[in-house]
């Protein structure tokens, strides 16, 4: 581990001497020390892998509060605690999937072959004889004239759907995407699973089954599979479906011997499914599932911390910032000694929540308090959907149409510092523009994401966010290494999701490097510092579908 302690001390001064507006807004009491004791504290074995409704929850938010009054933090909900209750309901479940139709049976094993869960209350849930039937992409999008499902009956059945968006080549360069289909390499909300299930349920269909692909999917099956064997949590009072009966994925070799079984080639499925033109094609074979799951109810906790705004009427105002705190816990089926299985989310995100306690200590060590009230919120459940950041959304604690910015933390760069930072959320408001000044005075340049296939918009809390029309900052680096060869940046992060991403092995490197990650959050800072000394209100971009919510949440009284 790098230690530079004095980093940002230089570089607050130095940005100081630049811009005298800000001579007293140093970012110096931050340090690599204080970062890395959170998340060696937060991602240790003591902490259990933080699942939510465990011991290691308990301690988790137990090391938030302790953390806030330390800060001088206020009680961020009004009721007087640092704590949102948000109540959750917690399953086990073990699946059995099998089918008839076609030629040889495919033996078909949980969790290796496919997932599946129930998302309703049952404990045992029996599905029998539902048509598998082939959806392609599972999309409906009136923008782009795209329907792959035309109107047919599918309720009841069981749909076989791909993952992502459709890849339409160009038309006037078939070697690159279509940029006006689907954003082009980006991923769009239209090809996160969370769609694809939230569309199967609109259909009424009894099961969706996607196929699970690496590139498209952004991580490799064994995020998947570890996913199935953990706690899987939904909200309590969500009141909305977020999928069939039972969702499931399965490995794309084992979908491919299934298509193959019912006298279909998978890759011709595919092909079909690039056709405007495409209708659902059944696969003239029967799906049964059973599952059995051990449920339970429970309320975990979002973590919330308040510096109250100065001004009378500002403070009225908040800027939000979020890091979720939770992650998988602990898998006793995994062999080895007890270190070996909890998951530890180092990076995911014991890292996240680090950088936002450093940046509540940074606003507490300003001479005068911003003018607009600022939340530090670490949510919970967030790996299991996003759920605390959902729940806020649903049940804010303040006023949404107040809340002019959410800037949200999952994971830092720990490989070094960079001359750029990537705005994951850019081209969707004006805080393109805060940010790219402050990058600026950093000796840095904006960029947009790198890597928009990723899909990194849509798989972390400032989507919630950004569906309550609130406008939002998501960034990365992992681009521009300083010394470092053009496919380093590439190289780690692919490393990292391959290696370490939602497995065990996401613990404190020896050989992390800070001082990038101390840059980001002091960036974060800048950004958050001039809207709470009262900058413009962020507005999302006329091109953002983001944009007619906020009008909705301002028209309301």
């Amino acid at each position: 581990m790098r230690i530079r302690p004095t980093l940002l001390t230089l570089l607050g001064a130095a940005l100081a001497t630049a811009n005298p507006a800000q001579a007293q807004a140093t970012f110096g009491t931050a340090s690599e020390n204080n970062l890395l004791s959170h998340i060696q504290i937060l991602a240790s074995d003591d902490f259990e892998g933080r699942a939510p409704g465990t011991p290691g929850e308990a301690k988790t938010v137990a090391y938030l509060e302790q953390q806030f009054r330390r800060l001088g933090l206020k009680p961020g909900n009004p009721d007087g605690s640092y704590v949102q209750a948000v109540p959750m309901r917690g399953q086990h479940a073990t699946p059995r999937f099998s089918y008839q139709g076609g030629g040889q049976p495919v033996p078909l094993r949980f969790p290796d072959d496919f997932v599946a869960y129930a998302s309703g209350p049952d404990e045992q849930l029996t599905l029998r004889d539902s048509e598998l039937v082939f959806v392609g992409y599972g999309v409906v999008a009136p923008e782009y004239g795209w329907d792959d499902y035309k109107g047919a009956d599918l309720r009841g059945k069981t749909l076989l759907m791909l993952i992502n968006d459709p890849p339409l080549p160009d038309p006037q360069d078939p070697s690159r995407l279509d940029p006006a289909m689907f954003r082009g390499t980006a991923m769009t909300y239209y090809g996160r699973w969370n769609y694809k299930y939230e569309s199967a349920a609109q259909q009424g269909a009894a099961a969706a089954l996607i196929v699970h692909e690496t590139k498209p999917a952004a991580y490799p099956y064994e995020v998947v599979r570890n996913g199935a064997l953990a706690e899987r949590f939904s909200l309590l009072d969500d009141g909305t479906a977020d999928g069939p009966p039972v969702p499931g994925w399965i490995h794309l070799d084992k979908a491919k011997e299934l298509v193959a079984a019912a006298g279909y080639d998978f890759e011709a499925l595919k092909q079909a499914a690039l056709s405007k033109d495409f209708r659902p094609i059944s696969l003239k074979a029967q799906a049964s599932f059973e599952v059995s799951s051990q449920s339970r109810s429970l309320s975990s906790n979002n973590v919330v911390g308040l510096i109250e705004g100065s001004d009378p009427l500002l403070k009225h105002d908040y800027i939000i910032y979020s890091a979720h705190w939770d992650h998988f816990g602990i898998d006793e089926r995994l062999p080895g000694p007890r270190s070996r299985q909890i998951y530890h989310g180092a990076l995911d995100n014991a890292s996240g929540v680090g950088a936002l306690l450093e940046l509540a200590k940074a606003f507490q060590a300003l001479p005068q308090r911003p003018k607009r009230s600022i939340l530090f919120l670490a949510t919970t459940a967030e790996e299991s959907g996003l759920l605390g950041a959902k729940h806020y959304g649903n049940y804010p604690l303040y006023p949404l149409a107040r809340t002019i910015a959410n800037i949200n933390i999952d994971g830092i760069n720990a490989w070094g510092r960079t001359t750029q930072i990537e705005n994951v959320t850019s081209g969707h408001s004006t805080l393109d523009e805060v940010l790219a000044r402050h990058a600026l005075a950093q000796g840095r340049s904006m960029a947009p994401d790198a890597r928009p296939e990723l899909g990194s918009f849509y798989r972390a809390d400032q989507l919630e966010f950004a569906r309550q029309g609130v406008p939002v900052l998501y960034t990365k680096s992992r681009s521009g290494y300083i010394g470092k060869p053009d496919n380093y940046a590439r190289d780690v992060v692919d490393y990292y999701v391959a290696h370490d991403y939602h497995k065990v092995s996401d613990e404190v490197r020896d050989n992390w490097d800070f001082s990038g990650g101390l840059e980001d959050i002091e960036l974060l800072f800048r950004v958050g510092q001039e809207l709470a000394q009262g900058g413009a209100r962020p507005q999302w971009h006329p091109t953002s579908e983001f944009r007619t919510l906020r009008a909705t949440l301002r028209a309301k009284p």
